[in-house]
């Protein structure tokens, strides 16, 4: 890992290299990634380094501006003030629906612009998704209007309000003197991102409304009904996390985050998370042993933390979360969700250390209890039936195991898709050859981008399922590309969601660009639902629409390497 130049996989013949089938061409890939991760040069994690201290940075000075909270050398005074979480909450709401948060840059595979979000959002005919057109009213239609740009607008203007404004005054019950923000602007702004999210589901998830829109909802309630609450949708975001993990995939996880992680230099390190490095890249024992300690942490300090009221057991609590959250930031995951996990941080230390008094026996109206049900519900309906929640609000974050698709598409289907349809960015094969700066080398960190998905136990099931999509037609005519990278062209955002990229995105860039039977084969994968041990996947071709269903099952995926593309298929029809 050089420090402007990215550690670039070898091939020492690459024209002999190039012949090879997919999977021949994904094994030196592999290997590369389990010693070396993506290789990204040392410069890059640095810029990624000033933009959590940035957004530190402003959250910070957005505070100390807030009438009646003192400077920074009385933070002893003012840190566990109301106004200041909710206004951390607020502008990291608004650091995400700008594009600045998840799947911000070159580590979401963003290159040019490194993000889409707001350069989408706020520009008429661009690809909006409802999540239900059909019912709820004045929804219907996948082209953006100017209303939804107004609403979004409005949005971000509300959210900006909100950060300029003072607290209503002194709440005795929280020991403040600064109060709160006025309930109208906070729920203003949740009604501006329903409204939002109604006509288009990118936005919601883009704002990360599951989290901070709960906690925005919890700047309803009053007195310690707050804190109680914000506590509640913490331990919810760490219970739901836990609990999807408790599958064969998560040690996947792990072995793959632990080989990008720019922390662990030592490649004979990085080895160890592997079976038998180079030919078995199955998880080792050190892998599977990271991921349990890691679900048992998730679970169970949380609990910790908030029925403990101060104290060792509560400090004790506080250090391993801390330490948990800082763990996931050292490794720089891809989708880079960095700010959200300095966020997790300041709300371990903020709730949970700063407000470790109050408990269930401060509550004072049932809504606290509702707020977590509901949130509870989502998070049942997600694990138990995936394809229906996103793995966000379903919170089953980096567990491995959420929808997916890969999209077979023809140069010419490409070429249509970049005439026809409203976006910033070009597509993926275009943008990597820009970047990369040669087919060649666009070729090989495409490869690379295989690989990473192959390290996944769902990639096993994707590149197999790719041969039955792209069965009587040549192969060699199609570019693979993931679902994800699709989602980014065309919509503006994306954050590893299935969902962004079914059916629904398949008929919107049919509508626009027109596509020949053949053109566009895409693999569905949905996830797999905590009570079985099988994922469903469809086949589609844009044209047609569905032509094959089944299944596949978790125990073949788990068993088998990363350029393995033969797993069984059990069809439906």
């Amino acid at each position: 890992m050089g420090f402007l130049k990215q550690d670039a996989p070898q091939v020492d013949d690459f024209e002999a290299w190039s012949k090879g089938t997919r999977a021949e061409k994904i094994v030196p890939m592999a290997r590369h990634w389990a010693e070396v991760g993506f290789g990204t040069p040392v410069v890059l994690h640095l810029f990624y380094v000033v933009k959590i201290l940035a957004y530190a940075g402003i959250a910070l000075g957005i505070v100390l501006l807030t009438p009646g909270i003192g400077g920074i050398g009385e933070i002893d005074r003012w840190w566990t003030e109301p106004i200041v979480f909710e206004k951390v909450v607020l502008f990291t709401m608004l650091f995400e629906v700008v594009g600045l948060g998840c799947g911000f840059g070159p580590l979401n595979n963003r290159f040019f612009p490194p993000m889409g979000s707001i350069l989408y959002w706020l520009r008429p005919k661009t690809i909006r998704l409802p999540p239900w057109p059909t019912r709820v009213p004045l929804t219907r239609g996948t082209t953006r209007t100017p209303v939804d740009v107004v609403l979004y607008a409005a949005l971000l203007v509300m959210l900006v309000v909100a950060l300029c404004t003072g607290g209503t005054g002194p709440i005795p019950a929280l020991d403040s003197t600064v109060g709160v923000l006025p309930v109208w602007q906070v729920a203003t702004i949740l009604g501006l991102l329903a409204l939002c999210g109604l006509r288009d589901k990118s936005i919601f998830l883009g704002a990360r409304g599951e989290v901070y829109g709960s906690l925005a909802v919890a700047f309803l309630f009053t007195g310690t009904d707050i804190i109680l609450a914000a506590k509640l949708v913490f331990l919810m975001i760490w219970i739901g996390a836990a609990v999807s993990k408790l599958n064969r995939h998560f040690p996947f996880v792990i072995s793959t985050m632990m080989s990008n992680n720019p922390v662990l230099r030592p490649k004979w390190l990085k080895r160890k998370f592997f079976t038998r490095f180079p030919d078995d890249l199955t998880p080792s024992w050190v892998s599977r042993w990271v991921a349990h300690v890691a679900t048992a942490i998730e679970l169970l300090v949380p609990l910790v933390l908030f029925f403990s009221h101060g104290g060792w057991p509560t400090t004790i609590a506080a250090i391993v979360m801390v330490g948990f959250h800082l763990g996931i930031l050292a490794s720089i995951p891809m989708g880079v969700p960095l700010e959200w996990n300095v966020f997790m941080i300041f709300g371990v230390l903020f709730l949970f250390v700063g407000h470790s008094d109050i408990g269930l026996r401060d509550l004072h109206s049932p809504w606290p209890i509702v707020l977590f049900a509901i949130l509870a519900t989502v998070v049942v309906i997600g694990n138990l039936a995936p394809s229906k929640v996103s793995f966000l609000p379903g919170m089953r974050y980096y567990a491995g195991n959420w929808d997916t698709s890969l999209w077979c598409v023809k140069p010419s289907a490409s070429a249509k898709i970049d005439e026809h349809v409203v976006a910033i960015a070009s597509m993926p094969a275009a943008q990597m050859e820009r970047y990369y700066g040669s087919p060649e080398n666009a070729q090989l960190y495409m490869y690379m981008g295989y690989a990473f998905r192959s390290f996944n136990t769902h990639g096993r099931a994707m590149f197999t399922l790719a041969h039955r999509a792209m069965a009587g037609q040549n192969e060699a005519d199609y570019v693979l590309t993931d679902g994800e990278r699709i989602t980014s062209t065309a919509i503006g955002w994306n954050f590893g969601d299935g969902h962004m990229c079914n059916e629904q995105l398949i008929d919107a860039l049919q509508e626009r660009c027109g596509f020949e039977p053949g053109e566009v084969r895409v693999v569905l994968l949905d996830g797999q639902p905590i009570q079985t041990q099988t994922q469903r996947y469809r086949l589609v071709d844009a044209a047609t629409g569905e032509f094959e269903s089944g299944h596949v099952r978790v125990a073949d995926m788990a068993t088998r390497q990363p350029w393995d593309d033969d797993i069984p298929v059990f069809v439906d029809r």
